[in-house]
């Protein structure tokens, strides 16, 4: 078992790894910012370390900082949650060097996944189904993209393999356009990213977003914890989540299981992970593998009675994992709404002081959040402040329990995108499940 653990991370994914933590017996060390002192999960740590001033540059993406926290305070583990250093191979490799446990895959391993080109590799190899595309990085010799374009057939899409969230990526519809979007995408992506590769793919026009979570131990054993559809997004950025994935050909889910079952086993992954697909016409492409834990991971708790991040802790103890793909029973349905800090027609974010918050409850309402009344949200940060979480044993019920929840959840003194939720969730067709991507922006109309 692993003795204390930095918290590398903040607001209620931190507070969420603290409870796990405690629940376990492993001291904690909340590292912060300083605006950060008065977070929930730094009151009730064992330890506290200010690593920084206010931006994020400065503080928790300040790896020496960290890795100096953990020093002082005798820890022997990092968290690192998710977002901020969560998928930073440097700061994986410099936390073993240094000493401490990562809780997460191995430095290479992130390495390998984060590459978008790399990892399609190892994904095919594993027999993880993928979109059909350059089979690697496009080079300069234009006739091959126009070739490979041609073969596949417009439109397609033009990927930074460094890129991430929607950024360093380019639709072409023509062959007319190709070339200059290629060389547009390079000149992106090496400003974004420091890395100028990208790569070229079919692309889908109007899939689903569906995740398998995964969980594995470095030493052979890996189990899947079914699906997750994130379809209702915006810019990429995900609104609501829900498992299990509604309306999905049974023989192509078990079959994607397997195969991220068996991809987790061939690269030695380690701790808890998400495989990305797009999904269409009753086929998945795999997009990218988020080698951290997702912030919807909570309705795949619901759905097997799994606690995520307790496995992820033990894991890094260097315990085998010690589930069965035979121990997890399904049952039920759960959806979560993120609840941001924004404006819900402008989507501008809405820091200030929370003057009431009331948590919602009822029957299998969880909410996953580090405010409080009183507590002022900065403006250096995401604009996520909780997430609400309903269980039903069916989607109805838990749709049901979800609107409950809206009704019932208080929050003054900031603007938030509640209502929001409240009109997704009374959406007839998220109502009946199955819709795209794209499904959210052409409702807004914005």
């Amino acid at each position: 078992m692993l003795d204390k653990v930095v918290i590398a991370n903040r607001g209620e994914i931190a507070l969420r790894i603290m409870r796990a933590c405690k629940e376990l017996g492993i001291r904690t060390v909340a590292v912060h910012s300083q605006v950060d002192a008065d977070l929930m999960h730094a009151r009730l740590a064992d330890e506290t370390v200010c690593i920084g001033p206010n931006a994020s540059k400065d503080s928790y993406l300040n790896i020496p900082s960290i890795i100096s926290a953990a020093e002082v305070t005798d820890a022997t583990a990092i968290h690192p949650g998710y977002g901020f250093l969560a998928e930073n191979a440097d700061f994986a490799e410099r936390v073993e060097k240094s000493g401490f446990t990562f809780v997460g895959p191995t430095a290479d391993v992130i390495r390998l996944m984060g590459d978008k080109v790399s990892a399609i590799a190892a994904m095919k190899k594993a027999g993880v189904p993928t979109v059909p595309g350059s089979d690697g990085p496009l080079d300069e010799d234009d006739n091959r993209t126009l070739t490979i374009a041609k073969k596949i057939g417009y439109p397609v899409i033009i990927k930074a393999a460094a890129g991430g969230g929607g950024r360093g990526m380019r639709v072409v519809h023509t062959e007319a356009s190709l070339l200059k979007s290629k060389h547009i995408t390079q000149t992106e992506a090496k400003g974004a990213f420091g890395d100028d590769t990208v790569y070229l793919e079919k692309f889908l026009e109007n899939p689903r977003h569906v995740e398998v979570q995964v969980l594995a131990d470095g030493q052979g054993n890996a189990i899947h914890l079914g699906d997750r559809d994130c379809s209702m997004q915006r810019r990429h950025q995900k609104v609501v989540e829900e498992a299990p994935a509604p309306d999905i050909d049974e023989e192509a889910r078990q079959a994607v299981f397997a195969s991220c079952v068996k991809a987790c086993i061939d690269i030695g992954y380690r701790g808890a992970g998400t495989f990305e697909f797009l999904y269409e016409d009753g086929n998945y492409y795999f997009i990218e593998m988020n080698t951290r834990l997702q912030v919807e991971h909570p309705v795949s708790e619901f759905i097997t009675g799994i606690d995520l991040v307790k496995q992820q802790l033990l894991i890094a103890g260097g315990n085998p994992l010690r589930i069965k793909q035979s121990d997890i029973q399904f049952r039920g349905h759960s959806i979560e709404c993120r609840i941001n800090a924004e404006d819900a027609k402008t989507f501008l974010p809405s820091p200030g002081k929370i003057d009431l918050f009331h948590a919602p409850g009822g029957p299998g309402i969880r909410v996953d959040s580090h405010i409080y009344s009183g507590y002022t949200i900065p403006p250096y940060y995401d604009s996520l402040i909780g997430k609400l979480i309903s269980f039903g044993e069916d989607r109805p019920t838990a749709i049901a329990r979800m609107r409950n929840a809206l009704d019932e959840i208080v929050i003054e003194g900031i603007r938030t995108n509640i209502n929001l939720q409240k009109e997704i969730m009374a959406d007839t067709n998220f109502q009946k499940g199955g819709f795209n991507i794209h499904y959210l922006e052409k409702k807004l109309g914005r």
